[in-house]
This record gives C-alpha cells, sequence and structure tokens, in this order.
C-alpha cells in the first residue's frame, strides 16, 4: 500500500463557502494512486468540511443562508465568546458539518459525483489562514 500525504493552505475573508476541488484533484493525481481512499482533513475547530452541488452558485447561497438561520452569531445563549460573537457559533456550525471527508478513488480518480465538489466552510467574519490535510492511500 502506497501512502502520499500534502497539506493545502486556503485564505478565507469572510463566512461563507470555498471550493477546492481541483486543489485535491492535484494532489490524487500527484499520489499516483490508482485505487484507494482520499482523506480530507480540517485542522480547526470554527470551519469545516462538505461536499455539495459546485454547478449552481444558488446552492452555495442557500446552504449559507441557511446555517446563519440555525446558528445566528451573537445569540444571547452562548456563554463562550472569547474571540467575539461569531465564536461559538462557529464551534457549533464546524460540529454540525464536518471536519474530515473520505472519497474512494478508482481509475485514479477521485470518485465524486457530477455536479459534486469539495469546500471548505468558513463560520467565522474575519479572514483566516485554513490548513487542510490530504492523505491519500492505496495502490
Amino acid at each position: 500500500m502506497h501512502q502520499y500525504q500534502r497539506s493545502i493552505e486556503i485564505v478565507t475573508r469572510r463566512q461563507g463557502l470555498l471550493e477546492f476541488t481541483r486543489e485535491v484533484m492535484d494532489i490524487v493525481r500527484d499520489a499516483r494512486v490508482t485505487e484507494g481512499l482520499a482523506t480530507i482533513y480540517c485542522r480547526h475547530t470554527s470551519c469545516s468540511l462538505i461536499i455539495n452541488e459546485n454547478a449552481d452558485p444558488d446552492v452555495r447561497h442557500d446552504l449559507e443562508a441557511f446555517i446563519k438561520r440555525l446558528v445566528p452569531d451573537g445569540d444571547p445563549a452562548f456563554i463562550h465568546r472569547l474571540e467575539g460573537p461569531d465564536d461559538m457559533s462557529a464551534h457549533i456550525k464546524t460540529v454540525l458539518t464536518s471536519t474530515s471527508l473520505s472519497i474512494p478513488i478508482a481509475d485514479g480518480k477521485m470518485l465524486l459525483g457530477t455536479w459534486q465538489g469539495i469546500y471548505l466552510f468558513e463560520h467565522r467574519t474575519s479572514p483566516h489562514r485554513r490548513e487542510v490535510v490530504v492523505q491519500v492511500m492505496g495502490a
């Protein structure tokens, strides 16, 4: 079994979804694995990873709006506000989504659906530098 690992830095400017499918595809190609698994892991507690539609930008807009309504920044019920009114809400949004993804690889390519993309979901309002680790294993 062959293993390959590389990190991606994603610079965010605000809350929202940033697609980085192409960067992961490049890592999978460089790993030279024909059959296997790509694991994508985000090393932060206030942003997350999702797979969702990448064809219609309205999907991104609706997902962002829904999450904001579901867990509003500055909710008075939150005690943890160490880094501002978006601090605890960012942690909750991360718990509701995920910090890791697993995608099968066949014929050297990730088995994403036709309209699927890989996104970092930034939950903080201020800019951040996020590190995502991609681990590819297989033969």
